[in-house]
């Protein structure tokens, strides 16, 4: 666990199980309550803080987020849709990417917006970080390709929503799902490759990255 990853953790926990209840009941509760709820998850040494500062820090950004939810709720006080799990034993949605190739692809949604007039959805992912989504990322593509697989809805919207600092989502082009789903289908076509021949080779070349760095310092 890391500061940022449990941040992220309580704030999406909180607002998440907004869609699980009736529209006219999900600010009843007060949000904040919701909140204080979700960190005792993750305070302390189970939420990756070093001290008692770093914390509150953190805390203190999570209710400036749950604040601006709560006085800009927007899409959340919509219809939402929730897409179920197939089996009892895959709690998440999925869908064969390519049964050719044994892959499947699964995922949750954050949000997923119903529009009445069309009968359509609206993609929400909320950002808990300072840092807005870069123009290469595969996480719309991967919604994206999720929400039109496993259900019968078409997605004419997708967005973000940077709660750290925006009051509404920001909107974003879809992309185009052929290409989507070839982009997708060829880096998870990599990854079964790697594992297959247990040659795992860091695209940065030796001098490693972020991510690979602590797992080698690990296996040092």
């Amino acid at each position: 666990a890391s500061p940022p990853l449990s941040l992220g953790q309580a704030v999406h926990n909180v607002i998440e199980s907004l869609a699980e209840l009736p529209v006219d009941q999900r600010f009843e509760k007060p949000l904040q309550e919701r909140f204080e709820i979700e960190w005792q998850k993750v305070s302390g040494k189970a939420g990756g803080f070093s001290d008692a500062g770093q914390e509150e820090y953190y805390k203190k950004r999570g209710l400036e987020m749950i604040a601006r939810v709560v006085k800009n709720p927007g899409p959340l006080k919509n219809l939402a849709v929730k897409i179920p799990p197939k089996k009892r034993d895959f709690d998440l949605p999925y869908f064969w990417l390519s049964e050719k190739d044994n892959i499947i692809l699964c995922g949750k949604i954050d949000w997923l917006e119903y529009l009445p007039q069309t009968d359509g959805l609206h993609i929400i992912d909320f950002k808990t970080s300072r840092n807005e989504e870069g123009v290469d990322s595969l996480q719309l593509p991967i919604y994206y390709l999720l929400a039109s697989n496993t259900q019968g809805r078409k997605v004419e919207r997708a967005s973000y929503w940077y709660l750290d600092h925006n009051d509404r989502p920001t909107p974003v082009d879809l992309p185009e799902l052929e290409s989507a789903e070839k982009r997708v289908l060829e880096i998870a076509l990599q990854i079964k490759l790697a594992r297959q021949l247990e040659k795992f080779k860091c695209p940065n070349g030796e001098t490693g990255c972020k991510y690979c760095l602590p797992f080698e310092k690990i296996v040092r």
